[in-house]
């Protein structure tokens, strides 16, 4: 059984060693950093559509769905990522690789229950600005992000109606560095470092309800709702003289400030509504509809004053189709087939413009020897920004990668 796992269990780690910075985004200077997408791959690859309380994948993104898990799972996700940046005046790319989720659940007759840990947020962004008038560089980086611990338990109240909540803790270090120097003086300048250190609690709250129309169809419905919460934010800002030597790391020469805050960040309430029809162990079509009270989030350190939120929705739209899932002459009737399209106004306003994203998104799911265990591969192609009012558009292409490994646990020996 070990050995059938070796191979992905390699391809998945030799993505997610290269790095575990998962942003390269200049928009990720803003608020907690870049937020990201709270769900598996299998769900990703299907536009981000969670409406099914699937029995060998964990969703997520609804704790009711941990109700209808039947084996012990274990899942682990990681993607690739290649962006091309577009401005006004200049192009740029990057790459990126990360580790998305570790996840486990565990079947308790009509109970769920899962744990794990994903990112909530990343940062990491090197912004470069030449002022040839006044002979003034400056340079903007920064890295780090907030990690999510949860646990969630679902229950099924009947065949049907399952709900479930999820407790979560936030923690995280986010490090930026604001570098000025004038090149006509030797390259001195001065450099501020801002450093917050932030946690806190989240819950979130999900029902999923699933009935027969006909004999071959059934109908999928699935609900969310996270209120809103705070993060405790201890802020540390140092100021330094520095000396910068071309692209090397810049060199202190003198300690000019130092300031110490806390503050409180609201992280908006959420919720979801989805619905579909599809076919067990055959198909899926469906769309859901996420809102997200974006008006009322706050940055980590007031220092954008060109930066405001209104409130983001996310359209989803997705399905799969598994040929013949219990087929023994063809591997490939066993595959499932995923594929979608999601739109987001992310609630980020810069410069009076929106910061929109969208994506086509496809998938397979692969089968592991005669096991419910599978191997899945998805694709994303988005674009995120604009040109306009000096920002930047973000072209990307998500390479993603996961494993999800299924079998009973906690059986009770019947001979010794």
């Amino acid at each position: 059984m070990i050995r059938k796992f070796i191979l992905p269990l390699f391809l998945l780690f030799s993505i997610v060693s290269f790095s575990q910075n998962g942003s390269a985004s200049p928009y990720s200077f803003f608020g907690v950093g870049d937020v990201k997408f709270k769900g598996t791959h299998e769900n990703s690859a299907m536009g981000g559509l969670a409406i099914l309380p699937d029995s060998i994948h964990v969703n997520l993104q609804n704790p009711a769905s941990y109700a209808s898990i039947k084996l012990s799972t274990f899942t682990i996700g990681g993607t690739f990522n290649a962006t091309q940046f577009n401005s006004n005046s200049a192009n740029e790319k990057a790459q990126r690789s990360s580790l998305d989720y570790l996840a486990v659940a565990i079947p308790m007759k009509k109970f769920g229950l899962a744990f794990g840990l994903l990112p909530y947020s990343t940062v990491g962004y090197k912004i470069k600005k030449e002022d040839d008038v006044n002979n003034i560089t400056r340079r903007y980086t920064g890295d780090g992000g907030l990690n999510k611990a949860f646990l969630g338990l679902g229950y099924q109240i009947t065949p049907r109606l399952s709900i479930g909540t999820e407790l979560s803790y936030n923690f995280g270090r986010i490090e930026t560095n604001s570098i000025k120097y004038l090149r006509a003086t030797q390259n001195d300048g001065s450099q501020e470092t801002n450093v917050s250190e932030m946690s806190g609690l989240t819950i979130n709250f999900g029902a999923m309800y699933t009935t027969k129309i006909n004999k071959n169809t059934q109908f999928y419905s699935a609900l969310t709702f996270t209120p809103q919460s705070n993060l405790s934010s201890n802020n540390t800002s140092n100021l330094f003289s520095i000396r910068y030597l071309g692209d090397f790391t810049p060199i202190p020469i003198d300690f000019l400030d130092a300031q110490t805050s806390k503050t409180t960040i609201k992280l908006p309430s959420k919720y979801s509504f989805g619905a579909g029809l599809g076919q067990s162990r055959k198909w899926l079509v469906g769309s859901e509809v996420t809102f997200q009270e974006s008006n009322t989030f706050s940055n980590r350190l007031s220092v954008a004053n060109n930066v405001t939120y209104e409130n983001a929705v996310k359209y989803s739209l997705g399905g799969f189709y598994i040929p013949n899932y219990n087929s023994f002459t063809s591997y490939f009737k066993k595959v499932t087939y995923r594929g979608g399209f999601r739109y987001e106004n992310t609630g980020l306003v810069i410069n009076n413009q929106s910061i929109n994203d969208y994506a086509f998104t496809a998938g397979l799911g692969l089968p592991l020897g005669g096991t419910f265990s599978n191997l899945n591969f998805g694709v994303e192609l988005g674009k995120r920004g604009t040109t306009k009012s000096n920002l930047i558009e973000e072209n990307y292409t998500n390479i993603l990668i996961s494993l999800s490994l299924n079998d009973k646990w906690f059986v009770r020996r019947k001979y010794d």
